[in-house]
């Protein structure tokens, strides 16, 4: 059963975002307070707030179509937090933009997964990887540059995947947009509902 607009679980969300913290007012039962926002042709457009998901749904422009564990409640009632909502009616989108290269990305982009063990790592454990070494002529871009571990990283060394006898798990290319992500977030602790409808795309503002 999900909100509606007329739910009357909704009477005082509006007092509970400004009690939120207090005694009485909006509590959290954990971290995953967002919304994955979609447009009308499910494609996606941002991420905002659990507050701000209530106050689209509440104005009648989305409707929920999965929800969090996490729960919210006012002095009357508790309700689980959307997770993600569906615009309406179709929004225009502009144009997308390049899109940064940048080491945050690259990790995104990629999936925190090394690119030659394809383990998965935490970013401190990651390097990046020039596919054709820079030695060999090899450009920093979007086309040559991978995520690997530190330990493949250092096996592959001044050598094409080839030259090590390294596979690539797959080549690597240019995002070709970017959602407006308003909140930092990895790839890999994203809800996994949102996951269909953000791979392989998703890369951090």
């Amino acid at each position: 059963y999900y909100l509606t607009r007329d739910d009357p679980r909704l009477d005082g969300i509006i007092k509970s975002r400004k009690n939120e913290g207090r005694e009485g007012g909006g509590t959290f039962k954990n971290s995953l307070t967002h919304a994955l926002v979609l447009n009308a042709s499910y494609e996606p457009l941002k991420v905002v707030h659990w507050q701000k998901a209530m106050t689209l749904l509440f104005q009648g422009k989305v409707e929920v179509l999965e929800e969090h564990e996490a729960t919210v409640r006012t002095i009357r009632f508790t309700f689980r937090l959307p997770s993600i909502l569906r615009l309406n009616h179709y929004v225009k989108t502009k144009a997308h933009s390049y899109i940064r290269f940048s080491r945050e990305n690259v990790y995104i982009r990629d999936e925190f997964q090394c690119q030659y063990c394809t383990g998965r790592f935490h970013p401190k454990q990651l390097t990046l990887d020039h596919v054709i070494p820079a030695v060999q002529g090899g450009k920093k871009n979007w086309t040559n540059i991978v995520t690997a571990c530190i330990k493949c990283n250092q096996i592959k060394g001044g050598r094409t995947p080839h030259e090590a006898g390294m596979r690539l798990l797959k080549k690597p290319v240019v995002p070709t947009w970017l959602p407006k992500v308003q909140v930092k977030f990895t790839l890999s602790q994203a809800p996994d509902s949102w996951k269909e409808y953000l791979l392989p795309t998703i890369v951090a503002v």
